[in-house]
């Protein structure tokens, strides 16, 4: 057993078994090279595992002339047509998987996707737009999956695919709201530190797609919705702000979300006196669940954060070690959950709990960053910047937070990567992590030191992926 340094040799000093694994494992330490190569193998294998294409593959199957969706099974020979829709960083993946299930079954399709996140597709047409600011593309896209949906009819079926980033990739603003308006909406909503339930709740009421609007247009035909979650909880009516899907949230709850965040003054006046409409009853709520509209579809969600979590877990517990995960459900300010992070870490070298060296903590959701500066980044390298001026000093530890899809705000980088030494590392380069973090400049800092986390696009997207090491 090791004896910590401010004992002497004659002092009595208490034995404790967790200590002494602790004090032990460090005579054979794997160093931080190894530790941060086990640490981007631990990434690689949570999102490889959330595959939106092997997701349905998993979910729909086709013998003869009966395709079966999950637990349901439908006759294709009392089937006219089928036609796919959708939206999303994965929905390319997903329409991949299907054309190669139905082949020339498939009638005619479109699904937006961002710029970049596509597959070769031969019935389906792709259609790149803006994420996640939503631009023109994004609404001709939006515009001809209505107009498709209005021509199917009572014997046909629609194959919705849905993944993260399909609110963004599917503006359609209703009556009296421009393109800008929702924009500008959109960025304030961003910048605010607005939670993904709050921002799709807005969404949902100043669209003419989200919120079951898409189920309005497909009613009668018989609706399957596929989902790959990126919400905390996987609430099917949040994820993609719903489309095909009942919504509880209302035009006063929308109105309430601006005075929380204190915005009534910058919200396009539009948007105000759309608000305003539907608390006055002048316009329709968004499609309730008693509505009929419903009564023909399906929806199934076929992959989400835990999935990615688990598969972490097992390439860690291969690696040698010790695992847990921590929580799918983490969401919060950015900064604020870097140091719960940090602050495991060097509990974890302290006493051994709530895991011995070597030790793999893994956890997900989604975190918000508050904007206050006028740098460049996103939540997963905001995180790590916090975490690594809570880690500074420590021997063998090393942090990693990366976006699933692979995109960290407006950046090239899923995340970052950082370890004990970074912060050190830095003020000898003359580089201040302190200043960065107020200025939300994360992604210039992490370039500088090389510590970005790239992966280019995933084509897949189930939130936030954190992996921390300690050995």
């Amino acid at each position: 057993m090791l004896i910590p340094k401010h004992y002497s040799k004659t002092q009595q000093f208490p034995v404790n078994i967790a200590y002494v694994g602790i004090w032990e494992s460090k005579l054979n330490t794997k160093g931080i090279d190894i530790l941060r190569k086990d640490i981007r193998e631990i990434f690689d294998c949570g999102v490889l595992a959330v595959d939106p294409g092997e997701g349905i593959k998993r979910y729909v199957r086709l013998n003869d002339n009966i395709l079966s969706v999950g637990e349901k099974s439908y006759d294709l020979r009392e089937v006219k047509d089928i036609y796919v829709v959708g939206a999303g960083k994965g929905a390319a993946s997903m329409g991949k998987a299907l054309e190669d299930i139905l082949g020339d079954r498939i009638k005619n399709g479109v699904i937006n996707v961002k710029y970049g996140y596509t597959a070769d597709l031969k019935r389906i047409r792709l259609n790149e737009a803006g994420h996640p600011i939503p631009d023109d593309k994004g609404m001709k896209g939006a515009r001809e999956i209505i107009d498709l949906l209005k021509k199917t009819g009572e014997d046909d079926i629609v194959i919705c695919l849905i993944t993260g980033g399909a609110s963004a990739l599917l503006p359609l603003p209703v009556d009296g709201i421009s393109l800008k308006d929702k924009q500008s909406i959109t960025d304030l909503l961003l910048r605010c530190g607005a939670s993904i339930r709050e921002i799709n709740s807005i969404r949902k009421h100043i669209s003419g797609i989200k919120g079951g609007n898409m189920a309005r247009a497909a009613y009668p035909s018989r609706l399957i919705t596929l989902i790959l979650s990126d919400v905390i909880g996987d609430i099917i009516d949040i994820i993609g702000s719903g489309p095909t899907v009942h919504d509880n949230s209302t035009y006063s709850d929308c109105m309430e979300i601006f005075k929380n965040y204190d915005l009534t003054e910058d919200i396009p006046a539009s948007i105000i006196r759309q608000m305003e409409r539907g608390i006055n009853r002048e316009i329709e709520e968004t499609p309730s669940a008693d509505d009929p509209i419903f009564s023909r579809c399906q929806n199934i969600i076929i992959g989400g954060n835990i999935l990615a979590l688990n598969a972490s877990l097992e390439k860690a517990n291969s690696l040698g070690y010790n695992t847990l995960i921590l929580s799918s459900f983490i969401e919060g300010e950015t900064v604020d959950v870097a140091k719960v992070h940090a602050a495991i870490a060097k509990e974890i070298i302290s006493s051994g709990n709530p895991l011995s060296p070597p030790a793999c903590v893994i956890s997900g959701g989604e975190t918000t960053v508050t904007i206050h500066g006028e740098g460049k980044g996103g939540r997963n390298q905001e995180f790590v910047l916090a975490a690594a001026i809570e880690i500074d000093g420590l021997n063998n530890v090393v942090i990693l937070s990366g976006g699933t899809d692979g995109t960290d705000g407006p950046t090239d980088a899923a995340g970052a990567i950082a370890d004990g030494s970074t912060v050190g590392k830095a003020k000898k380069m003359g580089l201040d992590p302190y200043n960065y973090l107020r200025n939300n400049d994360s992604y210039h800092f992490f370039k500088k030191m090389k510590d970005l986390l790239i992966t280019g696009p995933t084509n897949t997207n189930v939130m936030d992926l954190r992996v921390v090491l300690v050995d």
